[in-house]
């Protein structure tokens, strides 16, 4: 029988010694057993080590959160305790450390409560004139199957912190409390997230539980009716005739020929017959008291927050007066300086869609030291708006005169302007000038009066 050796040497052989290759040549495998043993001992070491270190940190980060000052100083009263009576022998040392020691462990059972708390936050409403109270029921439900101990549970309320106490609550049971928010300031308040704390009476160890639940409360200003009796300039601009010729409106002009673009609904039809020509009607344009309500956010302009907040009060009476009179108001505010010290370029307009809505921009209102001049804010008003017919302007008494003419001569002529400077305990004073009128604001109530006696003047 013949073999073909070319075909054996091609294959591959093992053998105790190592591995043939093709080419014939062989190679030796070995295989390490202790070091594959070693590499996975460090793997599995590497790997305890940082579950150690995690569970270390989870459990600092616990004890962070659950031991009050008061705790820490007993565990400090311990460990020195033990070490004075252990190295020196003292009793004293034996004795604060033995009552250390039992208070850590009397406080200890106050949080093994398997409590589940439900809370529930309703309030009355989500709108408060600043001044008044708001009333909230607080509802806590315990939803486990364990007695539920004594726990206090905080409302944060802006910058405040609202505390109730719960008592022994059974499985299922409800504890309802009724809460007085107090809106002592304009602005808008959150009220959340709650914090139920459970921890022993002495105060050595707490239990925090967050609920998510977060509201918010606006705060609106204080403002006051203006009848629209009472607003007479605004009245005898209503439906007055200017001397802009239109298209279309009420007050008849004189007619003229037609021309492209001309709406047929106007043809003068007895004039086109006699003149054989298409003839149109003009009109004068009907004056619409647009109002704008200007406030000046400056800081140095008011010598108090009290007159800032008047301020804020009188432009909100204003504007919201305006709305529901049906007319077309923009309110408008300061605009942030830039920091080379020129003017920013642009005005703030509050949405005045609705009384709610309006009142709802002012409470976000500030003033800020770096808002800009009244005199920059009545010029961008005056180019963004030309087509205003009244300007309320609201400021403090910081300004003089002089610039308060400054700044109404940034209006057109047609624009009629009411300057309103407020300054808390000031005799109230109507002046007439050239430009406008200029009222004196010492109390929110005095605003109508001098409104109407402005008028008249």
């Amino acid at each position: 029988m013949t073999t073909d050796s070319t075909s054996t040497r091609g294959r591959t052989g093992t053998g105790r010694g190592g591995v043939r290759s093709r080419t014939g040549e062989t190679l030796t495998r070995r295989t390490s057993t202790g070091s594959t043993v070693l590499a996975t001992g460090l793997d599995a070491g590497r790997r305890a080590l940082a579950g150690v270190r995690l569970a270390a940190r989870n459990a600092a980060r616990g004890l962070a959160h659950t031991v009050t000052p008061a705790g820490w100083f007993l565990v400090v009263v311990l460990l020195v305790g033990l070490a004075a009576g252990w190295a020196f022998g003292l009793v004293e040392g034996w004795v604060a450390a033995v009552v250390a020691g039992a208070l850590l462990l009397l406080s200890a059972p106050f949080l093994l409560s398997g409590a589940r708390f439900d809370i529930r936050l309703e309030l009355d409403r989500e709108r408060v004139v600043v001044g008044t109270d708001l009333g909230a029921t607080l509802r806590v439900t315990n939803r486990g199957q364990r007695l539920a101990l004594p726990s206090i549970v905080d409302v944060p309320v802006g910058d405040g912190l609202v505390e109730t106490a719960v008592p022994l609550l059974a499985p299922g049971a409800e504890h309802v409390e009724r809460l007085a928010i107090g809106a002592h300031r304009r602005g808008v308040v959150t009220v959340g997230p709650m914090k139920v704390s459970r921890g022993d009476p002495v105060g050595i160890l707490r239990h925090e539980v967050s609920w998510p639940q977060v509201q918010t409360i606006h705060v609106h200003p204080v403002t006051t009716p203006i009848p629209s009796t009472s607003a007479g300039f605004v009245k005898d601009l209503e439906g007055m005739p200017s001397s802009d010729i239109v298209d279309s409106d009420l007050a008849f002009h004189a007619i003229r020929e037609y021309m492209p673009g001309d709406s047929r609904r106007h043809v003068h039809w007895k004039s086109t017959a006699k003149t054989g020509r298409l003839m149109v009607r003009q009109y004068e344009e009907t004056r619409r008291a647009r109002i704008a309500v200007l406030l000046d956010l400056l800081e140095d302009e008011y010598s108090s927050d009290d007159a800032f907040e008047l301020a804020v009060s009188c432009a909100a009476s204003l504007a919201v007066q305006g709305v529901r009179d049906g007319r077309e108001v923009l309110f408008a505010t300061s605009g942030e300086r830039r920091p080379s010290g020129g003017r920013s370029g642009a005005i703030r307009t509050l949405p005045t869609v609705d009384p709610k809505t309006l009142l709802d921009a002012t409470c976000s209102i500030e003033k800020g030291a770096h808002a800009d001049r009244l005199e920059d804010l009545t010029t961008l008003t005056a180019q963004s708006f030309p087509e205003l017919s009244i300007a309320c302007i609201v400021t403090g008494s910081g300004v003089p005169v002089e610039r308060l003419r400054r700044a109404v001569f940034a209006f057109p002529t047609t624009v009629r302007s009411l300057v309103i400077r407020v300054e808390p305990g000031a005799e109230p004073l109507v002046r007439s000038t050239r430009d406008g009128t200029i009222l004196d604001v010492g109390v929110l109530g005095d605003l109508k009066h001098l409104m109407a006696r402005g008028a008249v003047a």
